[in-house]
């Protein structure tokens, strides 16, 4: 029985050498891979306050399929990431915090946030409105895709449809959100004082188009940001406009520190800002009669284009050397050209600055910087700009989408050149 219990006492010995070195070992596997960790410099902040603490400082990604088929490094600021999806997250921020300064408006007294908009901008007001105490009302074209008057209901938007129209109509879909914020306000526009609406809360009209905390808050917030993230070492800034507030307040503040920078804005059919920067004649044949197919800014690209100047555009105009036009359908081979390639699942409005940087590359050959915008996911687009019965219904997808290849992922109709449907 001794030796036995000798027997025994040496392999517990052992047992517990082993289990102690074995513990050791993975201590310092666990110290070598936070020392990694740390290393790599993760900035993370760890607590933000509110809903609002998550607006910007969106990351940079590189588009390596675009890259390598043009020879340029083409980068895209995720703006989809902001917690509304979409740029606009920033300009509802901005315009409601201003409006505060001025005391136009009170969290918690009943106020109530007026905005026409495609969609994305009355989703970010939606949002924050919520997050600080107040009400939002919606006004939108009845054409847009169905997703963004869903998600605007949840937030709790009063959500009012109205047909597209031209902007010197009364109903069209602006000047209804701005006749709407006056009825609620007794006819009082955007006085200081709440207590001479007899009580109630005051309607304000956030006027997007027009309101300069636009464009500011991309020249003070987006602008800074990407020239960090880029080193300030950038060939071109490529951007649509819905409002111009993004590319304007963008190029304003990079346009200064980089002089060699070219801004080229980017226009899907029906606009006419294509041909006011390129002529300066607010102008597209589209206006023609007879030549619409649907309705004013005739594409399925929506929360871009114009055709009309607006106070945020003007101030934009000066910083933007060049305009290219995308069609419908390279918007579309885009955008299913990127979720096959890179797994990136994009809207509308990006998809077309992505083709817009694809030509920008062409035209300025191998070896330059590009930047853009991906201001969208394609989670808002399903059931018009990612839904191939609704596009071959207006004639917008006349051909199959190029197969894929389930087991490599390559598009086996792709040829030499894999962005062959950019023109």
């Amino acid at each position: 029985s001794l030796a036995l219990g000798l027997i025994v006492g040496v392999l517990t010995t052992l047992s517990i050498k082993f289990l102690i070195s074995r513990c050791e070992r993975d201590a310092a596997s666990l110290s070598s891979e936070a020392a990694r960790l740390h290393s790599s410099e993760i900035a993370v902040k760890k607590i933000v306050n509110g809903v609002e603490g998550l607006i910007g400082n969106t990351p940079m990604i590189k588009i390596r399929s675009l890259s390598k088929a043009t020879g340029c490094e083409i980068l895209a600021k995720a703006e989809f990431l902001n917690p509304g999806g979409s740029p606009k997250d920033r300009v509802a921020l901005n315009m409601i915090q201003m409006a505060e300064e001025q005391g136009l408006i009170q969290p918690n007294t009943g106020c109530v946030i007026f905005e026409g908009t495609s969609g994305s901008t009355g989703i970010s007001i939606a949002m924050i409105a919520r997050a600080k105490g107040y009400g939002a009302w919606i006004v939108m074209p009845d054409d847009q895709a169905q997703e963004k008057y869903q998600l605007l209901e949840k937030l709790g938007a009063h959500v009012e449809k109205t047909r597209p129209a031209s902007i010197v109509d009364e109903n069209q879909y602006v000047n209804l959100a701005k006749r709407r914020a006056l009825e609620f306000s007794g006819g009082k526009e955007h006085e200081a004082d709440n207590d001479s609406n007899g009580g109630k809360g005051r309607g304000f009209f956030a006027d997007q188009f027009e309101n300069l905390a636009n464009f500011q808050a991309h020249c003070y917030g987006t602008g800074p940001e990407i020239y960090k993230q880029t080193d300030g070492k950038i060939s071109a800034f490529v951007a649509g406009a819905g409002t111009g507030g993004t590319i304007g307040g963008v190029s304003s503040y990079l346009k200064p520190l980089i002089p060699k920078l070219k801004v080229f804005l980017v226009d899907p059919p029906g606009s006419g800002l294509y041909h006011k920067i390129k002529h300066n004649i607010m102008y597209s044949p589209y206006e023609a009669e007879g030549s619409r197919r649907r309705h004013q800014v005739d594409t399925v690209i929506e929360g871009v284009g114009l055709n009309r100047l607006t106070k945020n555009f003007d101030l934009a105009r000066e910083f933007i050397d060049d305009a290219i036009r995308v069609t419908d359908q390279e918007a579309v081979q885009m955008a299913r050209y990127l979720v096959r390639e890179e797994g990136l699942f994009i809207g509308s409005s990006s998809a077309m600055n992505c083709v817009g940087a694809v030509r920008v590359a062409r035209m300025l050959g191998p070896g330059h910087r590009i930047v853009t915008i991906l201001c969208d996911s394609g989670q808002r687009h399903l059931t018009k700009f990612w839904n191939d019965e609704y596009l071959r219904e207006h004639d917008i997808l006349q051909q199959q989408i190029p197969s894929i290849d389930i087991l490599s992922g390559s598009n086996k109709n792709s040829g030499d050149d894999p962005l062959s449907f950019i023109m």
